[in-house]
């Protein structure tokens, strides 16, 4: 992506600014599940320092699914049209600006969820009504109409946040490493910005709060307002994903001819790489000795992350990034752990896009062969990797981002007897 100072940067959200640069395209249209979402205004929001000057009213509401109205007596602006994306989600149907001539759209994380968290079931109101001991509340509830079950709870979910819905320490966290970023780079790891954190109003949380199974959350309820460049996934989460539906998703992000699909390829192991060596990307050195970089905690490639209509992957629950310190004879060791954590995810999506490009296009190639020359042209003018042949493999040379060679480490990847 071009680096955009911030007069740039205020005519790209503002508008004003027809194109950065790129290929004119179609645009995109999300697939998936509809989900009409009620909007209601709150006062509270916390906003990323990027896009601290910029008027962008839709991504400070709360977005609530029609089944919770009877928790509220704020009055609803009106409803906007979503799709449905992982448990607790919900992604808009149209764009909202577009950088280095992507689109990004709107993603709300925290608009309830479907099912029980202990079972399942669809969570109809009968249930709900069930936990209830508020009286009031559940005549409410029970005098409503009957609608598709999406309820925010307030049972404590995931060590941070309420089922359904999220945390203000889990959305403070996003907040940090979003702020790192360049807009959507550390480094060349490729984050979806957080854009706003909008607290519940305290009279709606409360009420959310009555529901619960075993253990109440007692933090804040917050939703996130976030930047995605799709809904599509590695393998989990999503109706469409690389694993499971890589024919669709050719023709959802338009790869009709064969170099579309190589430049595609590139664009995935570009980023791939740059998730699997994060740690480096953010490397620090610390005054006693010791490094600290950020680490992946209960998050997943597979997962966790997005991909652009161009193949590059964008982490999207920034919430499992953490800072961890270790001492310099142990960075390399990380390093390898980081590496091993996600590598096969990577190499197996690498793996489908590859066979759907050689099915589609033929230019069947040696799978060896052809996972360099990709490597190569993708890692030509990476920040942190150089690559080098050793004997009968090809290693990545891994090094960092305040240059210090004593702790570069060497990688195989390519083993080629």
């Amino acid at each position: 992506m071009e680096q955009l100072d911030n007069s740039e940067f205020k005519k790209l959200i503002s508008g004003d600014m027809p194109k950065i640069s790129g290929k004119c395209r179609a645009l995109m249209k999300m697939r998936g599940l509809p989900l009409n979402l009620d909007m209601y205004e709150t006062s509270e929001i916390l906003t990323n320092k990027h896009f601290q000057e910029f008027k962008m009213p839709e991504f400070e509401r709360i977005y609530l699914p029609e089944s919770m109205r009877p928790f509220t007596n704020l009055d609803s602006l009106g409803t906007k049209e979503f799709i449905t994306d992982d448990n607790r989600g919900a992604v808009s149907t149209s764009s909202s600006l577009k950088m280095d001539g992507t689109d990004f759209y709107l993603s709300v994380k925290g608009v309830g969820s479907t099912t029980s968290p202990f079972s399942p079931q669809l969570l109809w109101k009968a249930e709900i009504c069930n936990l209830l001991k508020d009286s009031a509340l559940k005549e409410r509830i029970v005098n409503s109409e009957e609608r598709a079950p999406r309820y925010l709870t307030g049972e404590l979910w995931l060590r941070g946040s309420p089922y359904g819905g999220q945390g203000l320490q889990h959305a403070t966290t996003s907040m940090r490493v979003s702020e790192m970023a360049d807009l959507t780079s550390i480094h060349g790891f490729r984050v979806a910005p957080l854009v706003k954190i909008v607290l519940l109003p305290e009279s709606l949380e409360s009420e959310v709060k009555k529901i619960f199974w075993y253990r109440r959350f007692g933090g804040r309820m917050v939703q996130e307002t976030r930047l995605v460049p799709s809904n599509v996934r590695i393998y989990f989460h999503s109706g469409s994903t690389v694993g499971g539906h890589i024919s669709s998703i050719f023709d959802f992000f338009g790869i009709d001819e064969n170099d579309k699909a190589l430049d595609f390829l590139k664009n995935f192991i570009k980023s791939g790489i740059a998730f699997l060596t994060l740690f480096t990307r953010s490397l620090k050195s610390n005054e006693d000795g010791t490094f600290s970089g950020l680490d992946f905690y209960d998050v997943w490639l597979d997962k966790d992350a997005v991909l652009a209509p161009d193949g590059t992957i964008y982490f999207v629950d920034l919430e499992g990034l953490e800072w961890i310190t270790v001492e310099k004879k142990r960075v390399q060791e990380k390093i390898d752990d980081q590496i091993y954590r996600s590598l096969y995810e990577f190499i197996y999506a690498y793996e489908q896009i590859e066979r759907e490009r050689s099915k589609r296009f033929g230019n069947m190639a040696d799978r060896k062969a052809q996972f360099e020359f990709l490597l190569r042209e993708a890692l030509r003018d990476d920040e942190v990797i150089d690559l080098a042949r050793e004997g009968e493999s090809l290693e990545l040379i891994i090094g960092n981002i305040i240059g210090e060679q004593s702790i570069t480490k060497k990688f195989p990847i390519i083993d080629y007897w």
